[in-house]
């Protein structure tokens, strides 16, 4: 059993549906979900659908290729072909704290996430033994003011030797340069702890804390060069009052990092994200 997802956006017009159902119709394909999502505002189509194929010589590259000429150049769409045979490859970058990559890791280990961690980059070794508990490589980077470059050179060289997918920032402590960022557009996942838009950089929850506000919460979202500006992909709130102090914002805070992060991961891991003029379109 061959199985399949492709994600489709293009102008909006009539006859898409059908073209791409009777397309899979008529190749051995029969359709085990579809979804699909029109913004009105800018006439734009967005489509998941996830397709299983039986016969033994259904090839998915060969598939992509009859579907570029006969649906995809028609309609002028923007779209991916993904098969269920090949997991993600996800590369964790970490700093110091730990309460994210404690969940990813749990999640990864129970087999929650369909996606597989080659290794682990981080900047300091405070977390190598918790790497080395769930026996993931672990690279240590350190990154500095006169280092960042050649640091980076680094990080390039493992994530291409991997052949990794996307990379996920378990509050990792460094802001990632263009140069990165071009090179896995909307494939770096950053958690970030407010509701953003408000309080973005440094210290969210001391902005909070003084601004006095009755909510805190966590955004992830892909990177952008522009800070904590990315497209979001999940973000979740919980409340506060007078009475808790900055250090009770970042306890409760901390549990909606893992939850909002381990969330976004899971539905970028499961090709349910579609990026669109720096939003996104999320499906069920």
């Amino acid at each position: 059993m061959n199985k399949i997802t492709i994600l489709i956006h293009c102008k909006d017009r009539p006859n898409i549906i059908a073209s791409v159902t009777n397309f899979i119709a008529n190749n051995g394909g029969n359709i085990v979900y579809i979804d699909q999502h029109v913004d009105r505002e800018q006439d734009i189509f967005f489509m998941r659908l996830e397709s299983e194929f039986t016969s033994e010589s259904f090839s998915t590259n060969n598939f992509k290729s009859v579907f570029k000429i006969d649906i995809a150049d028609k309609f002028e769409m923007k779209w991916r072909i993904y098969s269920s045979e090949k997991k993600p490859k996800m590369a964790l970058f970490i700093s110091k704290y730990d309460h994210c990559l404690y969940d990813l890791l749990g999640r990864y280990n129970s087999g929650e996430l369909n996606l597989e961690i080659p290794f682990i980059i981080s900047n300091h070794t405070d977390l190598k033994a918790i790497a080395d508990n769930f026996k993931i490589p672990f690279y240590h980077i350190p990154v500095t003011k006169d280092t960042k470059q050649e640091a980076e050179n680094q990080q390039l060289q493992l994530l291409q030797e991997y052949n990794i997918d996307f990379i996920v920032l378990a509050r990792y402590m460094q802001i990632i340069s263009g140069k990165l960022i071009n090179k896995y557009p909307n494939k770096i996942i950053n958690i970030h702890h407010s509701f953003l838009p408000a309080f973005v950089g440094a210290k969210p929850y001391h902005s909070a804390y003084k601004r006095g506000v009755k909510i805190i919460g966590a955004t992830s979202h892909y990177v952008t060069e522009e800070l904590d500006a990315g497209p979001i992909i999940e973000q979740d709130v919980t409340r506060v009052t007078h009475a808790h102090a900055i250090s009770d914002l970042i306890a409760k805070g901390r549990d909606l990092e893992k939850i909002v992060l381990a969330n976004a991961v899971k539905l970028h891991a499961d090709r349910k994200v579609l990026v669109f003029n720096n939003k996104t379109v999320i499906f069920s």
